[in-house]
């Protein structure tokens, strides 16, 4: 199985349209798509809504998108040309709950790519691509956190990392890592998706 997470530092930076438009163009793949969400107290992980019921049998829930109308985020990665998407909801903190059963889930499947930062505290990708917007200020912990395991990094163009209002945040760690800048819309380029059609070459080559 060929693994490829996209991570990015806070919301809104482009994390689920690069995972669309990587499926778009890389559409010989047959891929299983991913997107993990963990909410804070008081919201239900059956279905995103506000509630109190948060008990030990309900910490976490996944399921799998039949609209390929686009209207949310794992739609649209069956509108790019996924073969399944799946959502994965999780209490904060509780991912490797739902591990196990998105593990038998994914079984059977040769190429998978997910939205998710947290994911790699469970598994090791083939490929960790990062999206960075120094415009927004947020940097999530996750982020921060596996930044160093990024194999490369998509920075929107015209952001100056140095210039960035995050705070306590080092770019040391991915300082020699390929560089993809990007000017949404695409949040993909032609040399990202060879980038990531190579590595998926490579990976099937070893096995």
């Amino acid at each position: 199985m060929a693994t490829i997470v996209i991570g990015g530092h806070s919301r809104s930076v482009g994390k689920t349209s690069v995972v669309a438009e990587l499926i778009s163009a890389l559409r010989e793949y047959d891929w299983t798509a991913v997107k993990i969400t963990q909410y804070g107290h008081g919201v239900c992980s059956a279905n995103g809504a506000p509630c109190d019921c948060a008990t030990a049998d309900h910490t976490w829930a996944i399921s799998e998108e039949r609209d390929r109308k686009g209207e949310s985020d794992t739609s649209r990665f069956l509108l790019a040309g996924a073969a399944r998407a799946l959502w994965v909801r999780t209490e904060q903190g509780r991912l490797a709950e739902a591990m196990p059963a998105l593990r038998k889930r994914l079984d059977q499947s040769r190429y998978v790519i997910v939205e998710s930062n947290s994911v790699l505290k469970f598994l090791r990708p083939d490929l960790y691509l990062t999206v960075l917007d120094p415009a927004t200020a947020d940097f999530k912990t996750s982020a921060r956190e596996f930044l160093d395991r990024a194999t490369a990094v998509i920075l929107h163009h015209g952001s100056n990392p140095g210039g960035s209002g995050w705070q306590g945040v080092s770019l040391k760690s991915v300082a020699e890592r390929p560089v993809f800048r990007i000017t949404p819309p695409p949040y993909v380029t032609p040399e990202i998706v060879e980038f990531v059609r190579t590595r998926i070459l490579e990976r099937v080559a070893e096995n």
